[in-house]
């Protein structure tokens, strides 16, 4: 009798879940730590087992780099069983005839390349990578099998990445304690006439740490590894899975209890009041509307901007924009100005990206929103300055810059928008900055000191923010941001 070698069993818990789920779309992990890997190269190996040559799967991930490291676990595991690697084509042929294939797509647009392929088993590791969903739509369209083999996505992440809001909105928001299955419903049409109701599920199944008892058996020091880090959010957003504090979040200095203040809020009718806008289409536009304390009302600072209106483009589904024309949106912006005026508020200004102003052998952006009724003036765009007004403004003793809480957009991106991997002192491009984007320029608009000359010298702060030695402050926050980048 020939002995059986066992070279992967799951460990009790997520990863046993993970094998013995029937759902079609899996979101596995959610924590550093916890297995993610190895669950998803088990469930190939149970898959591949069960279905033979019938079997075949792409195993995704954003760069060669890390696709590399996946690789490499797989000759560990899969060569004892006999299973061939083809080094030009990245892909395991199984003793089974299932065949296993490696790809990494850089850009949203490399997911083209896969349409019309067949697949049994989607895999996408670390998919808070990808800025939108769109990538992971086209390869969910891949998932067909003609000789009804079960068709099923697998993906994993860890909270943070540019990702972070559309994969935190589809797997997390409906219940974060995980295994909640959610069903999407669509009555389709047979050939034959009839009307049958289908359905499509998924489910979260959150994978942590203490779930992988064979990483703290191997490497007992590896908590400590992570704790030493120096950030308490960043420990807690990977020990923990928590969505709400997040890793690598570029604005770490916003806090809603000290910068969000209630809707309820009625703001003097005499501050100054302006709009700021940065223009989106296939993405997000986003357009905010700001009042200037005078230092009279409500312990607001003199000179302290308080959004207390936002207007975003999106479809509902992050970083996914309405794809309206810019008269529509010139119109729409005017009207919530009407709002405004209806209660006697005055908008002084609008500020707008320079680029859309553009002229491209036809009317600029610029121009098709007055047409609709919306005038906009050429806002600063300078980037790495307009990040630091807004640390200055949130580090402040008290603070500069406020949100109102039905500014939902603005808070939930201010909170989640990453370091660039490349120009840490720089926010990632590739996330849902559009609002973001709009809120700098409002900065920009009335500029606190720095290291460069004051562009409004009229505008005057109290005592307390005299005193503070901004230059200072800027170089302070400047170093402090590299170093936890750097880390």
């Amino acid at each position: 009798m020939t002995e059986q070698r066992v070279v992967w069993a799951p460990q009790p818990g997520p990863q046993t879940a993970l094998l013995q789920c029937p759902i079609f779309e899996v979101f596995y992990g959610g924590a550093r730590g916890g297995g993610k890997t190895d669950g998803m190269i088990g469930d190939w190996l149970q898959h591949s087992s069960l279905y033979g040559e019938g079997a075949i799967g792409i195993f995704v991930r954003r760069n060669r780099t890390q696709l590399s490291e996946v690789i490499a676990r797989t000759k560990t595991l899969f060569r004892p069983l006999g299973a061939k690697y083809n080094e030009t084509k990245s892909e395991w042929l199984m003793p089974s005839g299932a065949r296993l294939r490696f790809v990494y797509l850089e850009r949203d647009s490399d997911a083209e390349n896969y349409q019309g392929h067949n697949y049994t088993r989607v895999y996408i590791e670390e998919v808070t990578n990808f800025p939108a969903a769109g990538p992971i739509n086209k390869l969910r369209a891949t998932l067909r099998s003609g000789t009804g083999v079960p068709v099923g996505l697998r993906l994993t992440g860890n909270p943070g990445g540019p990702g972070h809001n559309w994969v935190k909105a589809r797997y997390i928001d409906p219940d974060p304690r995980g295994f909640k299955i959610v069903a999407e419903t669509e009555a389709v049409e047979l050939s034959d006439g009839r009307s049958v109701t289908v359905s499509l599920e998924r489910v979260f199944i959150p994978s942590k740490i203490r779930d992988n008892p064979r990483l703290l058996d191997g490497q007992p020091t590896y908590l400590l590894q992570l704790r030493q880090t120096g950030s308490e959010t960043l420990v807690r957003a990977w020990l923990n899975g928590d969505w709400d504090m997040i890793q690598g979040a570029y604005f770490d200095d916003f806090s809603p209890d000290r910068h969000v203040y209630s809707s309820s809020i009625v703001l003097p009718k005499h501050w100054t009041r302006f709009r700021a806008f940065d223009w989106g289409s296939a993405k997000p536009f986003a357009a905010g509307w700001y009042a200037v304390a005078d230092g009279d009302f409500g312990g607001y600072p003199r000179g302290a901007l308080l959004k207390y209106k936002e207007f975003y483009g999106w479809n509902g589904t992050p970083n996914v924009g309405l794809k309206m024309n810019a008269t529509a949106v010139g119109k729409a912006v005017r009207l919530r100005d009407l709002e405004d005026e209806k209660q006697g508020f005055h908008i002084s200004y609008g500020l707008a990206d320079p680029s859309i102003f553009a002229e491209d052998g036809g009317p600029s952006i610029a121009e098709s929103m007055l047409a609709g009724g919306c005038q906009w003036a050429r806002a600063d765009n300078k980037r790495i300055p307009g990040w630091e007004q807004i640390h200055l403004r949130f580090q402040a003793d008290i603070p500069l810059l406020y949100f109102s809480e039905a500014c939902e957009h603005t808070i939930r991106c201010i909170s989640s928008v990453q370091h660039d991997e490349n120009k840490p002192e720089d926010l990632d491009t590739e996330g849902e900055d559009h609002i973001v984007d709009e809120t700098r320029y409002a900065c920009m608009s009335r500029p606190m000191l720095t290291d460069r000359p004051i562009a409004k010298p009229s505008l005057v702060y109290p005592k307390s923010v005299q005193e503070m030695n901004f230059n200072e402050l800027v170089a302070r926050n400047r170093k402090n941001r590299l170093a936890k980048a750097d880390a």
